[in-house]
């Protein structure tokens, strides 16, 4: 453990710049909202569920209205165009009293949900931090005229030549990535839309993305430059990859892994906002076990929403979250320390408190 810590300081502290970080933002102090809701709406808030279709099933609905769901990621299968989805996010936000998370994958390039919504070009033709700002802009302004409020982009990943990421992280080495994170953060920011610096702790040298396969790789100083100043820029949401980094855990995936997510990423690299997993239902997670027993460890390990990206994961998470939370002590001042960081969250986007039930 001595040895690893250290490891941690020299990973955290080489060749980091990007600005200083904002022990303000999003902070977890005792928030009174978490305490006013019962331990099912806590729960609720640290978990985002997909479903199928054009319009929100009833399921989905009432899970919004009751509080047992923070919010939704829509993909290619919901979305049909700009009118259809703005009836689609109102009818989310009806149901949840406008509280819900609606978020989406929008990178830009070939990597979008909305056809016709910016970023219009790939983060590998963004090369310069000005043309990443002014994508962010155009994007968060397409994306709040339809309603969805938080996105998962920009990708903070050092691509290097031939790595599985390459096509989709910005042009350069760990500085102009990260100049152009940080600008990209603060335009999606200015624009009312939640950013996502993604996948933490750096997956630039992946051979394989772990949606389709497990990715191991050591982890570099480098890697942790563009998160360093997307953390400065006061990025609202990390995403915890699902990788393998032996020089720092060898055991566990990223986004359970409470030596990435807890010593690096919280304590030597000072974040203070939300920690979102990667999809939980990815290749690189369930090989190693169920989602059920993925989403507790992500949740133990320090991730504060759990991304379902599957129409069956919901309702089983949701109940082994809200069975282990009544036995056990310690997971359940967790899930509240998550849903707290959630909270903080959806007032920033100035979505509503929830009602306690």
């Amino acid at each position: 453990m001595r040895a690893a810590g250290a490891l941690l300081a020299t990973l955290a502290l080489a060749g980091c710049g990007g600005g200083a970080t904002d022990p303000t933002v999003t902070a977890p102090p005792a928030v009174p909202a978490v305490d006013r809701l019962s331990l099912r709406q806590q729960v609720g808030e640290v978990l985002v569920l997909a479903f199928a279709g054009t319009a929100a099933p009833e399921y989905v609905r009432r899970a919004l209205r009751e509080g047992r769901v923070s919010g939704t990621i829509l993909f290619g299968g919901n979305v049909e165009g700009p009118a259809q989805l703005r009836a689609l996010t109102r009818s989310l936000q009806r149901a949840s009293g406008r509280r819900a998370l609606v978020m989406t994958d929008q990178e830009g390039g070939d990597f979008h949900i909305l056809p016709w919504a910016a970023p219009r070009i790939g983060q590998a033709r963004q090369r310069t931090p000005e043309q990443a700002a002014a994508q962010a802009r155009a994007a968060a302004r397409d994306l709040r005229a339809v309603g969805v409020n938080v996105t998962l982009a920009p990708v903070a990943d050092v691509g290097r030549p031939g790595s599985a990421l390459a096509a989709r992280t910005f042009p350069g080495g760990p500085r102009a990535t990260a100049a152009a994170v940080a600008a990209a953060v603060r335009a999606y920011r200015a624009g009312g839309v939640g950013a996502t610096a993604k996948h933490f702790p750096g997956m630039g040298a992946a051979a394989a993305n772990t949606d389709d396969a497990p990715a191991t790789m050591p982890l570099a100083a480098a890697d942790l430059v563009p998160f360093r100043a997307a953390i400065g820029a006061r990025v609202p949401l990390i995403m915890a990859s699902h990788a393998t980094y032996p020089n720092v855990d060898r055991a566990r995936v990223a986004s359970q892994s409470p030596v990435l997510l807890g010593d690096l990423l919280r304590g030597r690299l000072g974040y203070r906002g939300v920690v979102i997993t990667d999809s939980i239902e990815a290749e690189a997670v369930i090989s190693r076990g169920s989602v059920v027993v993925a989403s507790q460890r992500a949740m133990t390990a320090g991730a504060d929403l759990i991304l379902m990206t599957g129409d069956g994961s919901f309702r089983p998470i949701s109940q082994a979250f809200v069975r282990r939370a009544r036995r056990d002590r310690a997971f359940r001042a967790r899930v509240r320390e998550a849903a707290a960081r959630v909270l903080a969250l959806k007032r920033e986007l100035r979505l509503r408190s929830p009602a306690a039930r």
